[in-house]
């Protein structure tokens, strides 16, 4: 197969000194050989200085800022490969090393990259490009890095070429768990979604929603900004401002930017809570100008820079508030302590990292712990070998062991043995001292199966090769006039959850609690959030749930609405409560005044009975058209009385439907009756021969009742059947539900009670043509007074009826059943009671003959100037005279023949008196 090699330059600075890039390997910062080479790469320095000479040569620039931190990272790295050289878990397999010095800058780690994938044992360290990789053995089997996500990402698409494992304790970018764009990447440490969660989990539990950002402008800082926003967003936390800072120190606008973000911090007195996902030297650039204009805020520290000892080492540190952060969880590092602690007895030739940290303690050592440390962070290589001539050599066990982040030790640690174990399970058949035994993409799919004991669990990595695991929240605490980094809580990243382990560290969260960093005031259980101009949501004003709407919780974006039309709430309620439920109940006054009325008028209708039935042979009584028929009439009234008890208390379907129908066809039977009586008193008294003619046909007293009353039967039956009344809840008052009978329809209820108007009107013109019947049998006069009361009383009840709603409602309708009953029975029957009673004199045959007598006189007299044709015999007889008489001429002595309704005809001679007994019986 042809293939085209590719050198790997070396740059030269121009000056024989000991951090110059003379050729391949003074490119590499720590190395050891091994039948298996690790690579590693690590951000040592956190800058690379720029040539300032023009043009710009494409040169390899040496690096300033030498970071402990990431230093002891490479000591982890190295410590984890001793122990496992000295360990059996390869079987005699030696591991070695190559450690690569990234200076935080994509490019030079990309050097370093290509040096990964040039091929074994290449005199050249020439690189072969191929169509396929599959056999091709590079240098190393696997890498270990780097420290930032943006230099991963660009090394990792690098490595993909030949599926090299690359994998990292401390990239944490959300996207680096894309296996398309990814594929040879692991890391064992969670994703940056699970640090965002938790940040967004603390900050929503500590009750704030109004927040600052602050990020480097990288791949990393972008895409946490990112993850950070989506979760802020979905837990309706709000970001009042993003500021981003150049990802370079050596960047011209770096201090413009940082002061510029200052200010804004300053200026938005509402933010009291600011998220930061910086490195280490950006964020001590911040503080230290943040120190300086005196802000004091919350802080949530990103895992880059929760555990930072040289932060937390700034003078006045505590000045700037309460640093709160998520690191990696860290497991047991005393191992690597003792690592350090022996670390000067180590050989330094292949470990320029730590040549140049031993050159740094004694430039700096002079100086106290805060300013040693920036001392050390401070100085370039090419000033650090002008500074160490004539310097001695000191060593610090303190420093580096005061400078450990445990959670990127462990991490770091936990890498290799990942690397170490996928290799075991590559040699298990293999001769693996040779290095061709196995090529990177075979350890690759080792690796993804891999399970790790960690502190007697096991770790693997998922299906993203991302290790799930938890986080420690760090709370930066001064004790003793020091800061010291303390764990405050677990955070669950499966479970999404705070686990503490004491009832101390408990109250440090909830004291977090007592600062405000809102864009308003809290919404109050009753109120609900009205959006405001602002295009945050979180900015907003607090109104009252209106009513029937409440809301129970603080922040609510809007009321819940009662959950039913039987629950009301007032305005600005936390709950519903129930409606109360009203209807006309036997207990309300008004009620028991009206049950009393009936009562009385049962007693009233059962009295006039019993008057009637000892009084029935009187005359009164059979003027009243007999027992039987007052019996009608009065068993009548009692059922329109009994009718008013269903309009009371709770509403049944079965009350709805009877109480309209008993009242209407009692009502018509009533009427029936009267109607009747109304017929046969003027046809009684009637002179006029048309009239009686027609009068004697109308008078059909059994057909009439029945026919009469059985349209109301048919009328009240199709009613029920078709539009049938029902019970209805009524919730036109807000806090009240009004149990009530909905007629059903309008219509038919408006034809049954016009039916009963249009008999009572018929009865109405029939008695108010006998009104001028003798004094003691006036009957026909009091009943135009019943139906007239009839009428007035129903014709207030339409409007009144149409305009009242309530419980009272129903109390309408029995007011104008009970005045139009009591009319009628009271004007039927009370002045009989009353002459039987107190005038029982005029309740004998005589005096009502005597009565008729004269009543007859009188109307015979002015009938007979109408009527000369008649014979004078005929004509002196007292009362009207039947047709038969009036017309016959061939009346013989004087005779004529005299009949009275409901007689059978009478001829002869007829006496005046027996005239009037006649017409007496009759009626």
């Amino acid at each position: 197969m042809a293939f085209v090699s590719f050198l790997i330059p070396c740059f030269v600075i121009g000056t024989d000194i000991a951090f110059s890039c003379q050729n391949a390997a003074d490119f590499v910062g720590a190395s050891s050989p091994g039948d298996i080479v690790i690579g590693g790469l690590f951000a040592v320095h956190s800058e690379m200085l720029h040539a300032e000479e023009d043009p710009v040569k494409p040169v390899i620039q040496n690096c300033a800022g030498f970071e402990i931190q990431v230093f002891l990272q490479t000591l982890a790295m190295i410590h984890a490969i001793e122990t496992i050289n000295n360990s059996t878990l390869l079987s005699g397999v030696t591991l070695g090393y190559e450690i690569y010095d990234t200076c935080a800058e994509v490019t030079k780690a990309m050097a370093s990259a290509l040096r990964f994938l040039s091929k074994f044992n290449s005199s050249e360290d020439a690189v072969e490009f191929k169509c396929d990789y599959s056999d091709y053995i590079p240098r190393i089997k696997a890498v270990t890095g780097a420290s930032y996500s943006e230099v991963s990402m660009a090394v990792s698409r690098l490595l993909a070429l030949q599926l090299i494992p690359q994998v990292s304790p401390a990239s944490s970018a959300e996207i680096l768990s894309d296996k398309i764009r990814f594929p040879s990447f692991f890391r064992t440490i969670p994703s940056d979604f699970h640090q965002t969660r938790a940040m967004t989990r603390l900050i929503c539990e500590s009750g704030w929603n109004w927040i600052g950002v602050i990020a480097t402008d990288d791949d990393n800082g972008r895409f946490a900004l990112e993850s950070f926003g989506v979760q802020a967003m979905a837990n309706n936390v709000c970001i009042a401002f993003k500021e981003m800072l150049p990802a370079y120190l050596s960047d011209s606008t770096f201090h413009t930017k940082v002061d510029h973000a200052i200010e804004k911090i300053v200026k938005e007195t509402r933010v009291n809570v600011i998220v930061v996902f910086m490195r280490q030297f950006h964020v001590l650039k911040l503080f230290k100008k943040a120190i300086e204009r005196n802000v004091n805020k919350i802080w949530i520290a990103s895992d880059n820079w929760s555990a930072a000892v040289k932060i937390s080492t700034i003078p006045n540190i505590r000045e700037l508030g309460t640093i709160v952060g998520f690191g990696f969880k860290s497991g047991n590092i005393s191992s690597f302590q003792d690592f350090l602690r022996n670390l000067h007895e180590k050989p330094i030739q292949n470990n320029k990292f730590l040549l140049e940290y031993i050159m740094l303690l004694s430039v700096c050592a002079h100086l106290e712990y805060h300013d040693f440390q920036t001392c050390i962070s401070n100085q370039s290589q090419d000033d650090l070998l002008a500074d160490v001539e004539n310097k001695h050599q000191i060593w610090r066990d303190d420093f580096l062991n005061a400078n450990i982040e445990p959670g990127f030790i462990h991490s770091t640690i936990l890498a290799v043995y990942a690397i170490a174990h996928a290799i075991k399970g590559q040699c298990k058949n293999r001769n693996c001292k040779d290095p061709s035994a196995f090529t990177p993409w075979e350890l690759l799919e080792e690796l993804k199966r891999v399970i790790i004991i960690d502190d007697d669990k096991e770790v693997k990595f998922d299906s993203n090769g991302d290790m799930s695991t938890s986080y420690d929240v760090l709370l930066w605490k001064e004790i003793d006039g020091h800061m010291e980094i303390t764990t405050m809580a677990e955070y669950d990243a499966e479970k999404g959850d705070f686990v503490f382990e004491d009832e101390e560290k408990k109250k440090d969260f909830l004291d977090l609690k007592k600062v405000q960093s809102t864009c308003s005031q809290h919404c109050r259980p009753g109120q609900m959030k009205k959006v405001t101009e602002s295009p945050h949501t979180c900015c907003y004003e607090c109104v009252y749930c209106p009513e029937n709407h409440y809301s129970n919780k603080t922040d609510m974006d809007y009321c819940y609405r009662c959950n039913n039309k039987t629950y009301w709430a007032p305005i600005n309620s936390t709950t519903c409560y129930k409606k109360t439920v009203y209807f006309l109940a036997w207990t309300d006054w008004f009620a028991v005044f009206l049950l009393l009325l009936s009562a009385f008028g049962v007693v009233l209708v059962l009295s006039i009975c019993v008057i009637f039935t000892k009084n029935l042979n009187t005359p009164v009584v059979k003027a009243s058209g007999g027992l039987t028929v007052c019996y009608i009439i009065l068993f009548s009234h009692f059922l329109i009385f009994l009718s008013t008890i269903f309009f009371i208390d709770v509403p049944t379907e079965f009350k709805c439907k009877t109480r309209q129908a008993v009242f209407g066809i009692s009502f018509t039977l009533c009427i029936s009756c009267i109607l009747i009586k109304s017929l046969k008193i003027l046809l009684a008294f009637s002179f006029d021969p048309k009239l009686q003619n027609f009068l004697k046909c109308m008078y059909k007293p059994i057909p009439t009742v029945v026919t009469c009353t059985g349209i109301q039967v048919i009328i009240c039956t199709f009613w029920l059947i078709f539009r049938t009344p029902f019970v209805n809840q009524n919730f036109s008052i807000p806090r009240a539900i009004i149990l009530e009978c909905n007629e059903g329809s309008i219509v038919a209820f408006g034809i049954m009670l016009g039916y009963i108007a249009a008999l009572a009107f018929i009865c109405f013109i029939f008695a108010f043509k006998g009104r001028k019947l003798p004094e003691n049998y006036n009957e026909a006069k009091f009943i135009t007074f019943g139906m007239l009361i009839y009428f007035i009383a129903w014709i207030v009840f339409i409007p009144v009826y149409a305009t009242t709603f309530g419980k009272y409602l129903p109390a309408v309708e029995i007011i104008v059943v009970l005045i139009s009953n009591y009319g009628i029975l009271c004007c039927t029957f009370l002045p009989k009671c009353y002459i039987i009673i107190y005038k029982q004199e005029t309740n004998t045959k005589s005096a009502f003959l005597k009565m008729v007598y004269t009543y007859s006189s009188k109307s015979a007299g002015s009938a007979a100037v109408s009527q000369v044709s008649l014979d004078s015999k005929c004509s002196s007889f007292p009362g009207p005279i039947s047709d038969s008489c009036k017309t016959d001429k061939n009346s013989v002595n004087g005779n004529c023949h005299f009949q009275v309704p409901g007689q059978p005809l009478i001829k002869g001679e007829v006496p005046p008196k027996n005239a009037a007994r006649k017409r007496v019986s009759s009626i």
